[in-house]
């Protein structure tokens, strides 16, 4: 599932992540600071941010991303030499620019929240002191808005655009190493729809969880720090009183809260994705072999197996009923969860509408972002149940038995026992 597409994956990945560490640590520790060299230094404490995409050139900015580029550089170019990979620019280059495009999208969130502020507090004098705003003025804010909203657009469809062939590049890689390989996997239970399906729905998937992962992170590195500011004009929250850096820990309880009960809610869904792919290549491999032969896909064969299909997806259905009631419960809570937490500050009018708008949405970002299991459970669900089918690939090539699963299967089939009548995990 890696090898083919990234060099020596374990190696690869753990210094990538070792490399990525040592350059957040070193930029938070002195790394920032050096631009000051050449001319470039961090913004100067207590000058409000720019505000709209114009940050996005300013002088720090423009420093970080020298600073990115040679660690990439750095990274790339050990890789190149020391482990040459068919697949390596995609692999590296393209993963990095998907990298620094959720970057700049996390950075145009921290602009439209910067520009929250003014505006509100803009839109407050306005609307109590008749007059003392002109509408030019507001025209002005939503011409910013305006702007930020497009370069939001654009950014999201080139990225996606990329993003479609980097996914294809990496099923290419696994369709190209698992066929080279075909004569040796081609008794694996299903290993027609392994090849042809669970490959594209595998790089997908990976890339859709790695991206918000990294998404996740990077959001918490931008909205802690002024979600801890923030928490400076919320110093009371109900029920538990005046605390330090209330909105962070509220915020950090909140999710940490559901990612649990959204995890003990969805335990057995992995096994029962897992076992409906097995049920359904099991029908659409009967009726594949009935276009060829005319004894084969019979109606009362094809009812049995598509009967095994129908209970399975039933029972699939009852697990995420109870699964989608705490998930949808837990979402509907975060929706009102912060406005909850403000009532004691807002009853006593200590903040502004644009503090309001500021708070409301950095602990937006920043609880969304501790929710990333409760978000994506879903997905990872589905993304188990694929790896556990590709895994059957992989033990074959390395001369490993057989998953417990696949071997259950075997046994069982052997043994007359139907796929419907197998167990989920």
């Amino acid at each position: 599932m890696f090898v083919s597409f990234f060099p020596q994956p374990k190696l690869f990945f753990t210094s990538a992540a070792v490399w990525s560490l040592a350059g957040i640590l070193f930029w938070f520790f002195g790394g920032e600071q050096l631009g000051a060299l050449i001319g470039l230094p961090p913004a100067a404490a207590g000058i409000p941010p720019v505000l709209g995409i114009p940050i996005l050139w300013t002088k720090p900015f423009l420093w970080f991303y020298i600073y990115f580029g040679f660690l990439v550089a750095v990274f790339y170019i050990f890789w190149r030499f020391y482990s040459p990979h068919p697949w390596h620019n995609w692999s590296i280059l393209g993963s990095v620019l998907i990298l620094f495009s959720t970057y700049l999208n996390v950075q145009i969130y921290v602009a439209l929240n910067n520009w929250r502020g003014p505006f509100f507090d803009l839109f407050q004098k306005a609307i109590t002191t008749p007059g003392s705003v002109t509408a030019g003025e507001l025209y002005s804010m939503f011409s910013i808005y305006a702007w930020i909203g497009a370069t939001g657009m654009a950014l999201f469809v080139i990225t996606r655009f990329f993003v479609s062939h980097y996914i294809f590049r990496w099923r290419t890689a696994m369709n190209d190493y698992y066929m080279a390989y075909w004569h040796r996997l081609r008794h694996i239970e299903g290993a027609s729809q392994r090849v042809q399906d669970d490959t594209m729905r595998f790089s997908t998937t990976m890339e859709n969880l790695g991206v918000s992962l990294v998404d996740s992170v990077m959001t918490l590195i931008a909205f802690l720090p002024l979600l801890a500011q923030l928490s400076s004009h919320v110093k009371v929250l109900p029920l538990v009183g005046e605390i330090p850096y209330s909105l962070v820990i509220a915020a950090v309880s909140w999710s940490i809260f559901g990612t649990v009960i959204l995890m003990i809610a969805g335990v057995k869904l992995p096994g029962l994705e897992f076992k409906n792919q097995r049920v359904e290549a099991a029908y659409r491999k009967e009726l594949v072999y009935g276009e060829d032969d005319a004894a084969r896909a019979t109606p009362p064969t094809v009812a049995q197996l598509f009967s095994h299909v129908r209970r399975n997806y039933f029972t699939l259905y009852f697990h995420y009923a109870y699964f989608n009631v705490v998930r949808s419960g837990y979402l509907q809570a975060d929706a009102i969860f912060s406005s909850v937490i403000l009532i004691p500050t807002i009853a006593a009018g200590t903040i502004t509408l644009g503090i309001w708008q500021q708070v409301s949405t950095a602990f937006g970002q920043v609880s969304s972002s501790f929710q990333y299991l409760v978000n994506a459970w879903p997905t990872i669900v589905e993304l188990i149940s694929i790896q556990k089918r590709l895994r059957a690939f992989e033990a074959t090539l390395e001369g490993a038995p057989l998953p417990a699963i696949d071997r259950d299967y075997l046994a069982r089939e052997q043994a007359g026992v139907s796929p419907e009548d197998q167990p989920a995990t």
